[in-house]
């Protein structure tokens, strides 16, 4: 899935600095919905999470 993230993390992840802030990334999908639910970062692409990290329902009318 891929993110932006919202705010400045410090240390690594799987050995590698965290993206900056603004700048975007692919991360497995259980990992990017973790933090986008935690509001440090926002899902980039048409399909954007819901809180809780589920995905919004689309209804037609």
């Amino acid at each position: 899935m891929k993110i932006r993230m919202l705010v400045e993390m410090t240390g690594t992840r799987d050995g590698e600095p965290w993206p900056a802030k603004g700048e975007e990334a692919d991360l497995p999908t259980a990992a990017a919905a973790h933090l986008v639910s935690a509001g440090v970062a926002e899902q980039v692409g048409e399909s954007k999470l819901r809180k809780g990290g589920r995905r919004a329902a689309v209804r037609n009318p």
